[in-house]
């Protein structure tokens, strides 16, 4: 999980965007990020990046694409929750990954987040009728070679660490010259 920023011509501030994508090293990622997003090919950062390995109390492992149709009972899901403080213009965002049989439960264990305590208000998206900006499958954004190799596996496992998140301005031309993994 990758937060790409930038600022495409024409524009006045810099733009952020969430990428996934399967690799055993971060800067493997840049081919398919730059494809991601290629009106800013070799002028986009990282803001931040997660190697995806527990949401909650869940394991999330990387497998190889199995041909029978997926059994899983649980999803990963991305959430990106808006919302408001009075007397600012921004409209504040907070990304978060959550486990959930469904879209509805996915729904209202992200609106159980300590972001709305801090907002005046939630931003109400038309398409869904619910507090979110937007909330989608992992799996679904996943880039389609992605998708052809490989499949989500989701597993109850407390006991497995948590994932560290890296935050801070990373220039993608330092990452492709050096040894970050990801």
């Amino acid at each position: 999980m990758v937060v790409v920023g930038g600022k495409p011509e024409g524009r006045f501030t810099e733009q952020h965007d969430v990428f996934f994508g399967v690799a055993a090293e971060l800067k493997e990622l840049v081919p398919a990020i730059y494809a991601f997003w290629p009106a800013l090919e070799g002028k986009m950062h990282i803001d931040s990046w997660r190697k995806v390995t527990k949401v909650g109390r869940y394991a999330i492992d990387i497998v190889p694409k199995n041909n029978d149709k997926d059994m899983e009972v649980n999803k990963l899901y991305f959430v990106n929750l808006g919302g408001y403080k009075q007397d600012d213009m921004e409209e504040y965002h907070y990304k978060q990954l959550v486990v959930a049989s469904n879209l509805g439960d996915a729904t209202r264990i992200a609106k159980e987040s300590t972001f709305w305590k801090h907002h005046e208000s939630s931003h109400i998206d038309d398409k869904y009728g619910i507090d979110v900006d937007d909330i989608y499958e992992v799996s679904d954004l996943l880039d389609p070679r992605f998708k052809e190799q490989y499949s989500l596996q989701i597993t109850d496992d407390p006991s497995r660490t948590e994932d560290e998140l890296e935050v801070g301005y990373l220039k993608i031309s330092k990452l492709i010259a050096a040894n970050f993994e990801s």
